[in-house]
């Protein structure tokens, strides 16, 4: 088409060069209107025949670009498509990888593997805000070492610095009650939360004695729901050989529970049971939480979900039962829970509760449930927040000696 546009041209050139040399004027021929009407006739088609290459090129631009976002939609739908294939294949795969690896699903029970917060030294409690702490280490069975921390109550604050281990353990026999503390899944015994529930403790006139089980923390040792078990008794032992005739009280939270009701239910079949139980945030069972826990929320209305994620637990040896246990418990029983809990269900501490209660194991002995409103925002773990809690535990478990003192003193 170029072409032919300058063949045009270079005619409309010759005829205009063979008209501007013909003799005779433009005026006085009477061929000049022709070789006008000739010179606008070879304009107009070289100006169409421009505008019609124009508009073929533009043509071409918009086609490829159309082209180009077809393409393009195709592509991102493609990539979105392999990316759900992906997920779809990899949601089908995983009740399968829990079922053929139980070991899985014991890992994800205990979270022993998960050590937060970092880089703390467990052996510098006060490191972590808890000056009036010492740090012990207990061997329950061969192979087997724990990390336990004893805090003092805060009134005996200015005399323990700078004590050693047999100061600690001579404080036990001291005129103040004492709180054996089992912690729940994850972390170790330096978690903030249960650091902040230690103070609040200490300042309430207890002392507090907590450990990492085998495999938690500084601990050494592969958990299990026994060992864990043979690990509170072992401390619990070491408590009453220290402690006098002090009260000795077994507090568990969440997995910390499950513990507890099974130290307690041991200790009550051999006729040393402790002065009280109380349990935070309690399951009924491992089966019960492990379906009602938000990790599970994806697959429970999975074809066969018991047999693919809660069989597993049962076969690793993991019941933690507390809806059995506490039919064996002969000691007074507190219940506390928040109705806002995301983890254990509110429900689940109520059930417990309903199943406690008529025993017949508990007829001597109290059994209270004290539900904290989901307004006030403890959810899991943050109990020890509620300005009610010192009133809640002296109305049940008595007023510790301190406050005696602290009265009198004043």
């Amino acid at each position: 088409m170029r072409k032919r546009n300058e063949s045009v041209a270079l005619e409309h050139e010759r005829f205009a060069a063979s008209a501007s040399s013909s003799p005779s004027s433009s005026s006085s021929s009477p061929s000049s209107p022709a070789a006008a009407a000739a010179l606008d006739k070879d304009c107009r088609l070289k100006k169409n025949l421009r505008l019609a290459g124009k508009g073929t090129k533009e043509l071409g631009s918009s086609s490829n670009a159309g082209m180009k976002r077809a393409f393009g939609r195709k592509g991102l739908w493609f990539r979105l498509r392999k990316i759900l294939l992906w997920s779809l294949a990899l949601y089908i795969a995983i009740p399968f990888l829990v079922k053929l690896c139980p070991g899985i699903q014991a890992k994800l029970i205990f979270l022993n593997f998960v050590r937060v917060p970092y880089f703390i030294d467990l052996k510098k409690p006060q490191e972590q805000g808890l000056n009036h702490t010492y740090n012990y280490y207990l061997q329950p069975e061969e192979g087997v070492t724990i990390g336990v921390w004893h805090t003092v109550p805060t009134v005996l604050w200015k005399n323990a610095q700078g004590k050693d281990q047999v100061w600690y353990e001579d404080t036990l026999a001291s005129n103040h009650p004492i709180i054996l503390y089992l912690h729940g899944n994850a972390g170790t015994r330096g978690g903030d939360h249960r650091v902040a529930l230690y103070k609040v403790l200490s300042s309430l006139g207890y002392h507090v004695v907590t450990f990492d089980y085998r495999g938690w923390g500084d601990s050494i040792g592969t958990p299990t729901e026994r060992g864990m078990t043979y690990d509170a008794l072992h401390v619990f032992d070491w408590i009453k050989a220290r402690s006098g005739y002090n009260p000795v009280y077994i507090w568990g939270h969440s997995l910390g529970t499950g513990v507890a009701t099974n130290l307690v239910r041991r200790l009550c079949e051999r006729e040393t049971p402790p002065d009280a139980l109380i349990l935070e945030s309690p399951f009924t069972n491992i089966r019960e939480e492990a379906k009602s826990h938000p990790f599970s929320v994806v697959y429970r209305y999975f074809p066969g979900f018991d047999w693919f994620f809660l069989d597993p637990i049962t076969s690793n040896g993991i019941k933690f039962a507390n809806d059995e246990n506490v039919k064996y418990i002969s000691c007074s029983l507190l219940i506390l829970h928040a109705e806002d809990d995301p983890i254990v269900p509110f429900h689940l501490g109520r059930k417990l509760y309903n199943i406690a209660a008529p025993s017949q194991s508990f007829r001597d002995f109290k059994v209270q449930f004290v539900p904290f409103h989901r307004d006030l925002g403890y959810r899991h773990k943050y109990i020890y927040k509620s300005p009610e809690l010192p009133r809640i535990l002296r109305e049940f478990l008595g007023k510790p000696e301190h406050e005696h003192h602290h009265e009198l003193h004043h």
